[in-house]
Parts: structure tokens; C-alpha cells; sequence
């Protein structure tokens, strides 16, 4: 940030009074701005034994498959996000909603919370920003084509609880450099 959009002024970085942060800060109108991190909204799509995965048609990560989420709205709570994610990414209407995971990504500024969620029908199709939709079942899983480490790690969980036959609200953080927990 380089200019206060209150007044137009250049802004500083520096630690306002009382806080422990450096902040952007405009010294003409006094405004500090605050820069907090992005929330990412998803759906865990399941029909079946298959889960709902779309490959990007939008930048970042074009052609790599994910699952289908984005960052929430202003105005929107996350569950409302994530199933409009659903529908843009993959025009795919899910029942049945309930919270998954929240992962945590501090060096990209990102948080993240999945909803795992029955598709009724298997009725999908691609749009702006998927290319292409498809149901797998977990063998054939494109491991290595996936988006981001956030997706793998929620597939991940998502297989081992269902083999347990538990699911459990999920939290993780994910750090540089990734790890896969598939090994």
C-alpha cells in the first residue's frame, strides 16, 4: 500500500500506539488501515464414494483440479460462501452441509473453511472457472495435479476419517515447505 485511501496522502509503515504490529498508517488524516488475512470458503462434494473436483479455467494454478471454494464476500457467512463457491465452480447444489476443517495458512495470509456436503444427484457441469467437473472415487484421485496443498490435505483427511467411519471437525496449519502427508 502506498497511498491512504481516505485522503490520497502517502502512507507509512509503523507501529501505532498501543498496538504490537507493523501497520500502514497515514500521517495526514491519521488513518491506520489494517490488512487481516483472507477467508477461502469451500465444499467437500460427496456423491457416494466419489468426491466432486474442478479443473481450474482461472488463474492461479489454471488446469490443476481442486475442490470447489473462493474467498467470502463481504456480507456473507462462510457456509453461505462456500455453497455459492459450489455452485459457481461447479454448478453443483449440496444438502446437507456441515463444518469440516479450518486450516490456517499464515504465510499467505489465508484461512480456509471446508463444509463437507451430499450431492443429491450427480448433476454438475463446467463453467467460467472450471474447465472441467468430475466425480473420483479415491484410487483415482489426480494426486499430483492438485491446485493447492489446502485441497490435498482436506482429501487426505476426508478418506482416512470415512475409512474410520468418524468425521471429526478438522484443524490444521499449513507451513513452508509443504510436506504431503501422503509421503
Amino acid at each position: 500500500m502506498n497511498f491512504c485511501s481516505s485522503c490520497g496522502q502517502p502512507v507509512i509503515k509503523k507501529i501505532p500506539h498501543g498496538d504490537n504490529r507493523e501497520r500502514h498508517v497515514c500521517e495526514h488524516c491519521t488513518t491506520i488501515h489494517y490488512q487481516n488475512p483472507r477467508v477461502i470458503a469451500g465444499v467437500l462434494p460427496v456423491y457416494g464414494d466419489q468426491v466432486l473436483l474442478c479443473r481450474r479455467a482461472i488463474e492461479p494454478r489454471h488446469g490443476f483440479w481442486t475442490l470447489p471454494a473462493g474467498f467470502l464476500e463481504n456480507g456473507e457467512s462462510s457456509l453461505t460462501g462456500a455453497l455459492r463457491e459450489c455452485v459457481e465452480e461447479a454448478n453443483a447444489e449440496v444438502v446437507e452441509p456441515s463444518l469440516y476443517a479450518l486450516f490456517d495458512i499464515p504465510q499467505i495470509n489465508q484461512v480456509y473453511v471446508f463444509y463437507r456436503a451430499r450431492l443429491e444427484q450427480p448433476t454438475f457441469n463446467a463453467t467460467f472457472e472450471s474447465s472441467e467437473v468430475a466425480l473420483f472415487d479415491e484410487a483415482d484421485i489426480p494426486w499430483g495435479e492438485l491446485a493447492f496443498p489446502v485441497v490435498e490435505l482436506a482429501l487426505y483427511n476426508f478418506f482416512n476419517d470415512r475409512r474410520d467411519g468418524e468425521y471429526i471437525v478438522r484443524h490444521d496449519e499449513i507451513r513452508r515447505p509443504w510436506k504431503s502427508p501422503r509421503g
